[in-house]
């Protein structure tokens, strides 16, 4: 019958292609199970290979129905399969373990879930979504040992940063409101989330190197944080540890170094054009950063002994409140911009980049990030930018040779004085 023939949403090959897509998701889930021990043995549970094969293909089956609009065979279908899972989970928890693992029924659950979206048509998330998870079942003792090794702050930190994105961030207006091109809410938002997120990259760094490793070690992780503060607090703490001035001085060094590749990667994420732009200008300062280090690092070296030192951890991984006052720099940044390129052009930029500078780098890499919008301007921002790095390790020089002892003063000073000539040179050449 023609009318029959035209009714059906899938085709024949469509079918039988969403029937094979969930048959071999079920199968590959089935063979992690039996491969690791789950489907044999006295405490066996329901389902090895075959079992999950055929699960896969019953999920199948009820998505090309549905996709026929036979809803309530599918359902009816889908419904049987879960009654099974179930009541296999129920008498495997009755064979006396006083922790049943319901891993492989709810394997199972998705495999049907699974199955329903292949045969529905949607093979390459039916696809994707399989091989997720057999990497999650067969990854079962790297997970385990993961959530162990995580402590407080970190789950805290991740919970709140869920928070801030899924909760907080949708209700953001976007705006914008006010003069001088005025506040996005929601944009500053984003900007929150990303320096809290870097701040928790420099969080974990910290606790991959270890709070009680040495100074220098603990600097370079600092820097993913604030250079600034790691060159005022290491300045300080040479004058309680004036032998460790060499491993200190290279901390901050290591820091400065760090300062660069976060700039850059803040740069790129904002504006690639300007990304690119500064490229060339950060990469002089940056190899200079880097084979400075490297020499200090040199096994041998007071620096390059990873000796344990007593370094307080940051008490909140995402710094909420420093990540604030940032964005709220940055939206004070981008007006002043607004308000002397008005006033001065271009010309006034470079002055107002190297006093922004002087207070914080990502709130300058931010607002000169957004500045760059044609060949012209994303070349100043670049140099702008550039000026900012040279003004704010001229800053972290002053803090060095003022604060701290004779040792550190020297060591820290001719590596901050020569990352600062590296800076001007990639001014002058690029």
């Amino acid at each position: 019958m023609p009318d029959a023939a035209a009714g059906p949403l899938l085709g024949m090959t469509d079918a039988a292609m969403g029937l094979a897509v969930a048959a071999l998701v079920g199968l590959a889930v089935g063979i992690e199970r039996q491969w690791s021990g789950h489907a044999t043995g006295p405490d066996a549970r329901f389902a090895g290979a075959r079992t999950f094969f055929l699960l896969g293909g019953a999920g199948g089956i009820a998505g090309v129905l549905l996709a026929e609009g036979a809803v309530a065979l599918s359902a009816t279908l889908v419904g049987g399969a879960a009654l099974l899972v179930a009541v296999a989970y129920a008498i495997a928890s009755r064979r006396g373990s006083q922790d049943p693992d319901g891993t492989t029924e709810v394997a199972a659950l998705v495999v049907v879930g699974l199955g329903v979206l292949a045969g529905f048509g949607h093979l390459r998330l039916a696809s994707a979504a399989g091989v997720v998870v057999v990497l999650a079942l067969n990854e079962k003792s790297r997970i385990h040992g993961f959530v162990q090794r995580l402590d407080d702050w970190e789950l805290r930190g991740a919970l709140q940063f869920a928070v801030l994105a899924l909760v907080v961030l949708p209700l953001m207006p976007k705006g914008p409101y006010g003069p001088l091109g005025g506040v996005y809410p929601q944009a500053l938002w984003i900007l929150v989330l990303v320096f809290s997120g870097l701040n928790f990259l420099g969080f974990v760094a910290r606790r991959v190197v270890g709070v009680t490793r040495g100074y220098a070690y603990a600097g370079l992780a600092g820097g993913l944080i604030s250079s600034t503060a790691v060159t005022l607090n290491f300045a300080r703490r040479s004058r309680l540890e004036p032998e460790a001035g060499m491993g200190l001085a290279a901390g901050v060094v290591g820091a400065c170094t760090i300062l660069v590749v976060r700039v850059m990667a803040v740069t790129f994420f904002i504006n690639q054009a300007a990304g690119w732009a500064l490229l060339p200008m950060a990469a002089i300062p940056f190899a200079a950063g880097v084979l400075l280090t490297a020499w200090a690092f040199r096994p041998g070296t007071p620096a390059g002994d990873p000796a344990t030192v007593p370094i307080e951890p940051p008490s909140n991984p995402l710094r909420l409140g420093s990540a604030i006052r940032l964005a709220l720099l940055f939206q004070g940044a981008l007006m002043a911009l607004a308000w002397v390129r008005g006033e001065f052009g271009d010309p006034g930029v470079l002055p107002l980049a190297a006093l922004l500078g002087l207070t914080d780098m990502d709130a300058l890499t931010v607002s000169m990030a957004r500045l760059g919008t044609d060949g012209g301007t994303v070349r100043l921002a670049a140099q702008a930018i550039t000026v900012g790095l040279l003004s704010n390790t001229m800053l972290k020089f002053a803090v060095a040779v003022t604060l701290g002892t004779s040792q550190f003063r020297r060591l820290a000073g001719a590596g901050l004085a020569y990352l600062a000539a590296a800076t001007v040179l990639a001014l002058l050449l690029v």
